[in-house]
């Protein structure tokens, strides 16, 4: 985990099987490490939307997947973020695949919200569009 500002920390380690009676929340041969994450990502989204001036705030989160779906407060600060007038959320989703992830088709499906599909061939050309989207305060 990295915040804009430079902080650093863990978001996953690899790891052997959990001790006996101990649950782990892991992607494949990952484990997720909670307490890292939620220590550096929480306080930025949580402060997102108490800046002040003119024009939008806008708030990068990369990304909204399997790994940060383990924390219940990230959940909710990602929610109240995207609810917050003023602050517009420039992030990352997963393709959908497999099992859909709730919160990530929970803001699929969001009418304030913009997709992007980003592929090799049309990722030079998205940030014009992605400005513009920005600029108009679509998330």
């Amino acid at each position: 985990v990295v915040t804009l500002s430079g902080l650093r920390g863990v978001l996953s380690r690899i790891g052997s099987e959990p001790p006996p009676g101990k649950r782990e929340c892991r992607v494949g041969q990952y484990v997720v490490d909670l307490t890292s994450f939620e220590h550096l990502a929480l306080p930025v989204l949580r402060n997102a939307g108490s800046s002040s001036g003119p024009g939008h705030r806008v708030c990068i989160i990369d990304e909204i997947g399997k790994m940060e779906l383990f924390s219940q407060p990230f959940i909710q600060a990602v929610r109240q973020t995207l609810a917050t007038p003023g602050t517009v959320v420039l992030g990352t989703i997963p393709i959908p695949k497999g099992k859909p992830l709730a919160l990530v088709e929970e803001i699929r499906n969001r009418n304030d919200v913009q997709v992007f599909s980003v592929t090799k061939e049309n990722r030079n050309h998205l940030l014009p569009d992605i400005v513009t989207c920005v600029q108009s305060g679509r998330k």
